[in-house]
C-alpha cells in the first residue's frame, strides 16, 4: 500500500504518523523524551535522545501496521521550531545539548541588542522582535560559552541545525545539510524578502556562514534516507516547522484564514497573501509553507505555555494523574470562582513579549479547591490565544471568520467552547485533529506526486465539530478585564530571565 510517513519531532515526545492517500491515519507510534533544566529560565534537549526516539518511533509505527520502507512514499519532517544545535560535521556529535525555544538564557543579551538601537534592523529584516525565543542569540550564545566553538565554526568544522536540519543529516548519513525556508524563517537571520541568510545580522551577532545550512523549499526531494535505517532508502521529501505544517495541514491556503495549534505551547497563525505583512501589534512575520511553486507569508502570535500548563498540573502539583484528566476535573466546578491562571512559566510571548513575566495564580480563597485551579489553568490558555487573536485582527483590519483548531488540547471540549465565547468567534475542530503531521506529510507527498496538486489536497479536510460562542458580551468584558488585570501582575516580575 502507499502511504507517507510523517515525522513529527515535538518539544516533549516524538511521534511517527503514517497517512493514506485519503489523508487519514493508518498508524501512530509516540515516545516521549526526557526535559533538562540546568538553572531557572534554562530548557535543553539531549539531541541523540530526539533522534533515537524518533528513528524507534518511525520503525515502530511501520511494524504495527505492517508496512515495508518499500510502501512508503516520502518521508515529511515536521518540528519544534528555534531549538538550537551545533554538531561536528565529520563526527556527528552535538557539541552542546539542544538549547529549546523555551530557553531565556540569552534575554540580557537581547536587552543589550534592542539597548544598542537594533530592534529596527531585525524587525524590518526579519519580520521578528528581538528575543531569546529565536535561534540567533542561541547561536551566539554557544559560539561564546563552548570552549573552541568559535574558533571550530569559523574553520567550518561545525554545522548548526534546528530539528529539522538535525533529523535530515542523520536520516541521510551526514550527506545533506539544509533547512527549509518556514524554519529558517525562525533563526532571525533570515531576510524575509529575498528568503536567504542576510549577512548583516551574520555580522551583527559575529555568526560564520559557514555553520549555516542551506535554504530548502517546504516541498522538494532533498535526498534519501540510509539504508541502515529502515532496511531500504526513503525519500525525503518535506520538511516545515510545526506551527507552518499545521497551517498547510489546515488548508488555510488563502488570505484571512487562520489556525490555532494547542500543544506545548500554543501557536497562532493566519495566511496574509504573497507580500510579508509588518504587525503593530507584536506579532510576528514569517514564511508560510512553500509548495508548488507558492511562496505565501503568514502572521503568527505564539504563546509559551499552554498544554505545558496542564503537565504542571499532573507534574508539578500531582492533582491529575493523566493530561486527559483535567477535563472531567475542571468540568466539576461551574466556574473559576474567581480564580485565574497566568501560565507565564517561561516567560510571556505574543503579543506581551516580556521575558520576566512569571506564573501567577490570583484569586484564591480559603474555598479554592483542585477543580477551580484546573478549571482557571485551561481558561487561561484561551486568555492568551484570545489576546493573540485580538491583534491579528487589529493588525490585518480583517475580522477572522472563524478559527481552525488543532493539536492535544483541542480534544478538549471544554477548551474550545470557552475559547469560542471570550473570542466570540466559531471555533471549528478537523476530523484529523493531526494536522501539524498531515501538513508534514502533505508536503513530502506533493513532492513525490503522491498528491496531484493543492486542490486535491484541500478536498480531504473536514470539519468534525464547530463550537459557537454563546456568552453574554457583558460576562466576555467583564472576564477579559479580569484577565487583564491578573495579566499585569505577572509581568515584569524577575529582574534576570
Amino acid at each position: 500500500m502507499g502511504v507517507v510517513l510523517a515525522l513529527d519531532q515535538g518539544t516533549t515526545s516524538s511521534r511517527a504518523i503514517l497517512f493514506d492517500h485519503a489523508g487519514s491515519v493508518v498508524g501512530v507510534a509516540q515516545q516521549e523524551f526526557e526535559q533538562h533544566y540546568p538553572r531557572p529560565g534554562w530548557v535543553e534537549h539531549d539531541a541523540d535522545e530526539i533522534w533515537n526516539s524518533q528513528h524507534a518511533v518511525a520503525v515502530e509505527v511501520l511494524a504495527k501496521c505492517d508496512c515495508k520502507a518499500s510502501d512508503v512514499e516520502a518521508i515529511g519532517i515536521t518540528n519544534q521550531r528555534e531549538t538550537t544545535l551545533l554538531w561536528d560535521r565529520t563526527t556527528g556529535q552535538p557539541i552542546h545539548p539542544a538549547i529549546v525555544w523555551q530557553d531565556r538564557r540569552t534575554a540580557g543579551y537581547c536587552d543589550s541588542l534592542v539597548a544598542a538601537g537594533h530592534g529596527q534592523q531585525v524587525r524590518d529584516t526579519t519580520g521578528l522582535l528581538i528575543d531569546p525565543y529565536f535561534c540567533a542569540t542561541k547561536i551566539h550564545w554557544l559560539l561564546e560559552n563552548v570552549p573552541g566553538a568559535r574558533a571550530r565554526a569559523e574553520r567550518g568544522e561545525l554545522a548548526f541545525g534546528t530539528i529539522d536540519s538535525w533529523l535530515i543529516w542523520k536520516l541521510t548519513g551526514g550527506r545533506v545539510h539544509v533547512t527549509d525556508v518556514t524554519n529558517a524563517s525562525r533563526t532571525m537571520l533570515l531576510n524575509l524578502r529575498t528568503c536567504q541568510w542576510d549577512e548583516s545580522l551574520l555580522d551583527l551577532l559575529s555568526i560564520p556562514a559557514a555553520l549555516l545550512p542551506e535554504i530548502v523549499e517546504s516541498s522538494e526531494v532533498y535526498g534519501e534516507t540510509d539504508a541502515q535505517w529502515f532496511g531500504e532508502t526513503i525519500k525525503i521529501g518535506g520538511a516545515a516547522g510545526d506551527q507552518q505544517a499545521a497551517l498547510f495541514g489546515q488548508n488555510c491556503t488563502r488570505h484571512g484564514m487562520a489556525k490555532n495549534t494547542y500543544g506545548t505551547g500554543c501557536f497562532m497563525l493566519m495566511n496574509v497573501g504573497e507580500q510579508p505583512q509588518r504587525s503593530e501589534n507584536k506579532l510576528l512575520t514569517s514564511v508560510a509553507c512553500s509548495a508548488a511553486g507558492r511562496r505565501e507569508y503568514a502572521l503568527e502570535g505564539s504563546v509559551f505555555v499552554a498544554g505545558a500548563a496542564v503537565q504542571w498540573l499532573r507534574d508539578g502539583l500531582g492533582i491529575i494523574e493523566s493530561s486527559s484528566d483535567v477535563e472531567s476535573l475542571a468540568r466539576s466546578v461551574p466556574d473559576s470562582d474567581g480564580v485565574y491562571l497566568v501560565p507565564a512559566f517561561a516567560g510571556l510571548g505574543a503579543p506581551h513579549w516580556d521575558a520576566y513575566a512569571r506564573g501567577t495564580l490570583v484569586g484564591l480563597t480559603r474555598g479554592t479547591h483542585r477543580g477551580h485551579i484546573a478549571r482557571a489553568t485551561l481558561e487561561g490558555i484561551a486568555f492568551q490565544v484570545a489576546d493573540v487573536f485580538d491583534a491579528m485582527q487589529k493588525d490585518t483590519g480583517m475580522n477572522i471568520a472563524e478559527l481552525r483548531v488543532d493539536g492535544g488540547a483541542s480534544a478538549n471540549d471544554l477548551l474550545m467552547q470557552f475559547q469560542a465565547d471570550i473570542m466570540k468567534t466559531p471555533v471549528v475542530r478537523p476530523k484529523v485533529i493531526e494536522t501539524t503531521a498531515l501538513g508534514a506529510a502533505y508536503l513530502a507527498g506533493l513532492a513525490v506526486g503522491f498528491w496531484k496538486d493543492i486542490h486535491e489536497i484541500e478536498s480531504i479536510w473536514e470539519a468534525e465539530k464547530v463550537f459557537t460562542p454563546s456568552l453574554s458580551e457583558s460576562e466576555v468584558e467583564h472576564r477579559r478585564s479580569r484577565w487583564a488585570e491578573a495579566l499585569h501582575r505577572a509581568q515584569a516580575w524577575e529582574t534576570e530571565a
